[in-house]
This record gives structure tokens, sequence and C-alpha cells, in this order.
């Protein structure tokens, strides 16, 4: 038997309408906002990822699926959804549509990391991306956006948490200080942490090496080395939240882990799970457009994980909504069966889900098939249906059964 490859998951038919449930949610709230669904590629040039995300990230250096095609190009499965909805506005001049622009995906990334709880090395992300506005308020709006989803999907022990990490004039300023402070410890820190020092110390402070996490607990704080047009914009970030009721909280230690970030990061944090998780993290990238060819864009997002928010909404008891049969149409012998196709068909037709037998099953053996599926009524329909015209209808919830013309079934059931 060939098994399924290491980091990957079925999705099967007993949990698939958890799925496409919150997928109806997620378009009910994009809706909602003016978010516009974009689909990218599943793969790109690995240039691309190298220059958005950064080549001192974890994702780079050690997560990302990259190979050569027939052609000998570099390519690489998408880790994420950001850079190649970047990619895709420079390339296909999106700039020229109204702006803001504001995108959502629903897409799988791939990351060859270890397979943990909510974490494959194939996983499942939604988006929004939004593309023209350096707003606080352009920041608010996709905070806004996740936080409306969140909420309407009933995650409860959710936390906002904010940051700033200022503009690259900002993190100069801060870099300094922060090589300063470590300068003295940095021997007994990581090998990821040792490389960082000199290619980006900012990334040090993303470290989930416990030591690495003691000895940076205090450091410098960013927010002490924002300029004054960064500290606006965060302070006016906060007034927004506040005044549109989004409980939050200023966590100055989140810097997210990828390079394309400038000025609001966030995180929704959750202790659902146990330990405090990440269910959704975001911010500001104004420079991501320039730096893979295009005219600076102001542009803040976020990305969420489906895998991990069906297990954080299992763990909260959520009740998913599942799709059964309206009804069943039993076929008590093969003389009776292209009636039952008959009424089966005009069901369907009228917008009625329905399901018959395929098994050549026992009448009995059908009503306990058509229970299993949970089909709200069933009927049968035999030879005697078919000469009196009539047939009876049971609901299946608590045996309640009414008489129905075999005309009334077609037509107007």
């Amino acid at each position: 038997m060939i098994n399924i490859p290491k980091g990957t998951k079925d999705v099967l038919p007993s949990q698939s309408y958890k799925w496409q449930y919150i997928e109806d949610e997620i378009r009910k709230v994009c809706k909602l906002f003016n978010i516009l669904e974009i689909r990218t590629p599943t793969f790109e040039h690995t240039e691309l990822f190298l220059r958005s995300i950064g080549d001192e990230t974890d994702v780079v250096s050690k997560e990302m699926y990259t190979f050569l095609d027939k052609g000998e190009r570099s390519i690489t499965l998408k880790p994420e959804g950001t850079a190649s909805t970047a990619r895709s506005y420079i390339e296909n001049n999106l700039e020229a549509m109204s702006l803001p622009l504001k995108m959502y995906y629903l897409t799988p990334v791939f990351r060859y990391e270890a397979p943990q709880a909510g974490r494959l090395r194939e996983h499942h992300q939604f988006g929004v991306e939004m593309y023209g506005s350096p707003s606080p308020y352009a920041d608010a709006e996709v905070i806004n956006a996740a936080y409306t989803l969140l909420s309407n999907l009933g995650v409860r022990d959710l936390y906002l948490n904010i940051n700033s990490i200022g503009c690259p004039e900002c993190r100069k300023k801060f870099n300094t200080a922060l090589k300063e402070y470590l300068a003295s410890n940095i021997d007994d820190m990581c090998d990821n942490c040792k490389r960082r020092f000199t290619a980006n110390p900012l990334r040090i402070l993303d470290c989930k090496n416990e030591h690495c996490k003691q000895i940076v607990s205090g450091a410098p704080k960013i927010l002490d080395y924002i300029c004054d047009d960064c500290k606006a914009h965060f302070q006016k970030l906060q007034e927004i939240l506040t005044g549109e009721g989004i409980p939050f909280k200023v966590n100055s230690s989140i810097v997210r882990g990828l390079d394309y970030y400038t000025k609001t990061v966030f995180e929704f944090v959750t202790t659902s799970l146990g330990a405090q998780g990440t269910v959704c993290g975001g911010g500001r990238y104004d420079d991501l457009v320039s730096s893979i060819g295009g005219k600076p864009t102001p542009c803040v997002g976020f990305g969420m994980g489906i895998e991990r928010l069906i297990m954080l909404l299992d763990a909260n008891g959520k009740e998913f909504p599942s799709s059964h049969p309206e009804y069943f149409i039993a076929c008590q012998s093969e003389q009776c069966r292209d009636m039952v196709r008959k009424i089966v068909s005009e069901l369907r037709k009228k917008g009625h889900s329905a399901e018959t037998d395929f098994m050549s099953r026992s009448v009995k053996a059908q009503f306990k098939y058509a229970d299993k599926i949970n089909a709200k009524y069933a009927v049968v329909i035999g030879e005697s249906e078919v000469q009196s015209g009539k047939a009876e209808i049971k609901r299946m919830s608590d045996g309640e059964k009414q008489e129905k013309s075999l005309d009334d079934l077609i037509w107007t059931l």
C-alpha cells in the first residue's frame, strides 16, 4: 500500500463539512468588507520568496520546498500567500484598479518542518491583503475583518496583541541598540541567533529557543526607538481599535517572522488549545511591492491557518452545521425504480436535496441507511403507492407520518 506523505493529511467526507462551513463564513465576511478573491499558482520562481520573505528567515533558510524543473529553473512550492499576491499585483497591473484594493485568498501552502498539531507540511491558509493605503484606518480594517470572522465563528479566549516595528530608519537605530545589548551574550545563544546577529538582529527576537528567549527578555524595546511618524501611526491605530470596540494589548515582543513587515504587526492568540497559540498573524509591509520590482505601494494584511482554526473550534465545542439530505426515497421493488428516480429527480429540480438506494437493500435496511445519513424525511415507494397515487412521508426525528399524493411529492413537496 502507498501511504500519504509525512506532514500531509486527507480531508475526509466526515470532516469536510467543517471546512465548507468555515470557507462559507470567510466568504460572507469578505463580502461584508468588499474584499475580492485572488487565486495564485501553487508554485512560483524561488527568487520571489528570497527577495520578499528574506533569506535569514526560517521559512527560506529551512522550510521551503524548492526544486529544479525540467528547464533547470528553480521553483518553490508556495510557503505563504502574501508574496504571490504582490507578484500578481505587479504583473497584472492591478494598481490600475480603484484603490485601495482589498483581496483575499484560500490556498494550500507548503513548509518543510516537523509536523505538529495544527501545522502540517501542506496546510491551508486564509489571507487578506489591502493595497494602496498608508493609513492606520487600513490597518484597523484588516484587523476588524479577522476579528469579525473569528467572532462570527464563536472563537473564545481570544486576544489581540499589537506592536509597531517601525520603518527601516527606526530599525537601524534599534538594531544598533539591540546588538550592543546582545554582544556579551551572543556566544551562548543558538546557531540561528548567531547568524542573525550580523545579518538581521531583529529576527533574534522571534527565536523560539527558551534560553535565547530568556536572554532577549531584557533587551531594548523597539517602541522606544520608533520615529514620530511611526509613533503617531501606532497611536492612531490604538484609538481606532478602541473606538470600534476591538480589545487589544500592546505587546512589544511581537516582530513576526518574515522580513517584509514594517510598522504595525499583530497577532490574535488564544489559550483554548492549552498553551498560548497564534490563530492569526499579520501587519503592514509597505516595502514589499518595491522589493520585488514594483512601485512603492503601502500594504497591510494577515494570514490564518485553516487546520489550526478547526482545531480551535473543536476545542471550543463548536457545533458545525453539516449537510444532510432532506429526503430519502426508499424503493420497495425493482419495478418501482423508475418512479423513485423520477421523484428524486423532480425534488432536486425544485431545489430539495434528495437521495435513494443504489445497493438493492431491503426496505428496513434502507430506513437504517436514511437514519445513518441523517435524512430529514423518508418516503417508501412500492406498487401500492404507485397504484393509489399516495405515499406516507415519515419525519425521521420523531417518526411522525403524513400522507401525500405522488403528484404533491413530485411538484409541491
